[in-house]
């Protein structure tokens, strides 16, 4: 299988304000909110990143779709470096998260063409693509209904249309489930096995053990920013639930990576 994202030693601190440090009632002044991970995807597969809140997942994605420039390591997505190469690697992915606010006064066929455009796909290319997905997801009947009007559920669908306007290869979700009903969410989960079907490799952030062990080929385990488990899924489990396995690792591991 062909490697298409390698994860190489990254690491990412943050300095802690004097008010932050008085509202978590510590005194450190840096945390380090990725510490030396590494792991890779590969063609074809979704890749499910597990761990608690707070354990480094939204900063590691940040980090690969270039949102934030790591302290030291790096990230070849489909061969182009997240640091050195930054322009090449946006143009490769598609970075779904949930706090990608749609702005309220803006259309979805509006948003859809304007996100078309930043990524330079052909006018004709967009159309198509607009006519697939739209009607894949139900948005044709609320194309040009504002955002400020639209459902939580048809807000999600419109973030993950134009988050893959340019068919990317690599597709990056934050907590793809997140707020949305069971209806919503059986759309999103089941578009996603598609695009792993398609040879797309999507890379799953959550904490939701059932949602890892619907989609994902393989599992890595991200515990206070370090990675402490990473393979099949079946490995991983080892013949245990998911979530057994999990605070298994979890009350192993913890005390030694605080």
């Amino acid at each position: 299988m062909q490697e298409l994202l390698q994860v190489q030693d990254l690491t990412k601190t943050f300095r802690l304000s004097a008010k932050q440090q008085k509202l978590e009632k510590t005194r450190e002044k840096v945390r380090t909110a990725v510490n030396h991970l590494s792991f890779t995807a590969y063609e074809g597969e979704i890749f499910g990143l597990l761990g608690p809140n707070g354990a480094g997942k939204t900063t590691t994605l940040r980090l690969l779709s270039t949102l934030i420039r790591p302290d030291s390591g790096d990230a070849l997505v489909d061969g182009a470096s997240v640091v050195r190469e930054p322009d090449q690697v946006r143009g490769r992915i598609g970075f779904l998260t949930s706090e990608l606010k749609l702005e309220d006064c803006f259309t979805p066929n509006y948003l859809f063409d304007f996100f078309a455009a930043l990524h330079k796909v052909d006018p004709a290319v967009r159309d198509r693509r607009k006519q697939e997905l739209f009607g894949r997801f139900g948005i044709d009947k609320f194309a040009e209904v504002k955002v400020a009007n639209l459902s939580t559920g048809m807000k999600q669908k419109v973030s993950l249309v134009v988050s893959i306007v340019h068919d990317p290869d690599i597709i990056i979700f934050d907590e793809p489930t997140n707020g949305l009903d069971v209806l919503t969410a059986k759309v999103v989960t089941d578009f996603l096995q598609e695009l792993r079907d398609q040879g797309k490799t999507i890379i799953v952030s959550t904490h939701i053990f059932s949602l890892i062990e619907k989609l994902c080929d393989r599992v890595g385990v991200i515990i206070s920013g370090r990675m402490i488990v990473c393979d099949t899924l079946e490995r991983v489990c080892d013949g245990m639930s998911l979530e057994d396995r999990f605070f298994e690792i979890y009350k192993e591991t913890a005390g030694d990576v605080e």
